[in-house]
This record gives structure tokens, C-alpha cells and sequence, in this order.
């Protein structure tokens, strides 16, 4: 039984972190999924696929969203319906209308630098960011970007060029080697409250995290975003988050704090197993109640395999 020993990796040349911190040509890669996901032969399958779809929708009449009524919302789109159940006034969103705005909060905080199977949570976030970003560019939509390392957020305004696309992932690539050696447990409450702040219009926001330290509190934050924008709460996950690992004795280390678990204990297997079920139940409720869209990736999959097939 030994305790993993992170040092001796992080003395490697960038190059040689595969798994460990995402890399330019990581995020130049997802470029070639856009097509995959978007051909006519491919279809995309699941709530999870079927949402990221709606969420790039070619521009015309087709219907595409309900949204909180504001200031300037023709009356003639005010869906009543919704409006009688929620005691407040909504409106139905049309393609047309979408000069769109697609901005992705980033979670690098301490507890997404975890990972046991291909690579950390951060780097599947980062490479989902990348793919969302190559979607955005090719339907002239302007992608921004919240970068949160659990200490720190960093908002990078929503723009459509290239230039701008290849600078967010050089940024995206520095801060996946930074939290490596120095990462930060927070909430990402506090990214929401600067989005809050920082963003004035309307836009379909991404959240990819696995939202650790979120409860009903903090999720108040994106229940406040989901008036006025489009939310898609995606959960990063790692599958040895969601099944305690074969029969055995571990070690884990989270700073200096190490803690020894053994997985043969059928309690302790119940109870591991029952608290990621109850983490997924109240994201899932919690984005059901406030009108979010719900999606999980995990990190041993490639991310456009868990998005659509053949």
C-alpha cells in the first residue's frame, strides 16, 4: 500500500502529463467532433445528447426555448401557461432571435483534480470546454469563458474569432499545469456571483464541474442565473466516485491530510456508493426544479462517444 506519488510526475516535461494536465493539441483535437456530432448520420442519443443538440440550433422560426420575461420581450411570445405556474411572467424563445452567447464555466478547483481511470476530471472539463468552444466558432456564436481554480476567477468576455478561441485554450492549458501543484477547495458560488455581475445579456451557459461543496444554499446561485439564461449543469465524474474500487485496502491524499479505507466492508461499500447517488439525485432535482438541463460526462470515455453515435 503506497500513497501515489505526485512530485516525481510533475518534474516530467509538459508533453509527457498525458492525463494529468490537458494540452494544446488536446483542445485542437475536439475540432474534429464537431462534424461527428453535427453529420445528419449521426444521432445523437440520451437526455444528455439531445440537449447539447437543442443547445446549437441552426438559426430560423423553430421554436427553442421558454425564458423569463424582460423588459422589451414582444407580448405576443409570452407563454401563459408557464407564466400561470410560475406566478411570474416567460416568454417563448425562437431561433431567430439568437445572436447567441455561449459561455462555459470552467471548474479547476482542488476536487477536479481527481481522477483513477485515463485522465483528471480537469482535463475531461477542459476538453469538453474545447468542443463546446469549436461548436460555437462554427456556428457564429460568441463564446466566453469563467475560469475558476477554487481560489480565483478569471472571465474572459464571449467573442467570435479564432485568435480569441486559440488564446482561451492557451489560458485552459497553463491553468490545468497550475492546479497540479497548487490547487485551491472552494465553491463555485463564487464564479456564479461574478457571472452574475459581470454578464448582462442573455446566453446559454455551461457549467462543467463536479459540483463539490454545492447544496441547496450555493445552488440558489444557478437557480438565480437560470432566469434569465440557459443552464446545462454538467457533472464531471470520475467512475470510482460512483462505485467504491475492487476489494482492498487504499490509501488517499487530499494536501496533507491522508486518510487508509477498506473497500471490503460491505457498510462502508453501501455507503460509498449511496452518497454519489445522493450527490447525482439532488443535482438532478435541483436542475429539474430550476429549469436547467442535466448531463454527465465521465472522464474513461471520450467525451464524443457519450455524446452521439453511429
Amino acid at each position: 500500500m503506497n500513497f501515489f506519488d505526485f512530485k516525481s510526475i510533475l518534474n516530467k516535461e509538459h508533453d509527457d502529463l498525458t492525463g494529468l494536465a490537458v494540452s494544446m493539441q488536446d483542445l485542437i483535437d475536439q475540432q474534429q467532433y464537431v462534424t461527428y456530432l453535427a453529420s445528419s448520420k449521426n444521432r445523437l442519443t440520451s437526455n444528455m445528447a439531445g440537449d447539447v443538440k437543442s443547445a446549437f440550433k441552426g438559426r430560423g422560426m423553430e421554436f427553442d426555448e421558454v425564458r423569463a420575461y424582460t423588459d422589451g420581450d414582444d407580448v405576443r411570445y409570452i407563454d401563459w401557461r408557464v407564466t400561470a405556474r410560475r406566478n411570474e411572467p416567460f416568454s417563448k424563445v425562437y431561433s431567430e432571435e439568437k445572436d447567441r452567447e455561449i459561455i462555459v464555466l470552467l471548474d479547476m478547483s482542488a476536487s477536479m483534480v481527481f481522477g483513477t481511470r485515463c485522465e483528471l476530471k480537469t482535463v475531461t472539463a477542459a476538453k469538453l470546454a474545447a468542443l463546446i468552444g469549436w461548436i460555437s466558432l462554427q456556428n457564429k456564436d460568441r463564446f466566453g469563458l469563467l475560469l475558476y481554480d477554487g481560489k480565483n476567477t478569471s472571465y474572459y468576455k464571449p467573442q467570435n474569432n479564432l485568435k480569441m478561441l486559440i488564446s482561451l485554450f492557451g489560458t485552459i492549458v497553463n491553468k490545468s499545469h497550475e492546479v497540479l501543484r497548487q490547487n485551491y477547495d472552494g465553491n463555485i458560488s463564487t464564479a456564479l456571483k461574478l457571472f452574475e455581475i459581470s454578464h448582462k445579456g442573455q446566453c446559454t451557459f455551461f457549467i462543467l464541474s463536479d459540483f463539490h461543496n454545492v447544496d441547496k444554499e450555493s445552488f440558489k446561485n444557478i437557480a438565480a442565473i437560470s432566469r434569465r439564461h440557459k443552464v446545462y449543469c454538467i457533472n464531471i465524474f470520475d467512475t470510482v466516485e460512483e462505485t467504491a474500487p475492487a476489494s482492498g485496502v487504499y490509501a488517499a491524499q487530499s494536501g496533507l491530510t491522508k486518510t487508509v479505507f477498506d473497500t471490503d466492508n460491505p457498510k462502508f461499500q453501501a455507503q460509498y456508493q449511496q452518497y454519489f447517488a445522493a450527490h447525482r439525485t439532488f443535482l438532478q432535482n435541483s436542475c429539474q426544479k430550476f429549469f436547467c438541463n442535466y448531463l454527465e460526462i465521465r472522464t474513461d470515455k471520450p467525451i464524443f462517444k457519450q455524446l452521439g453515435r453511429i
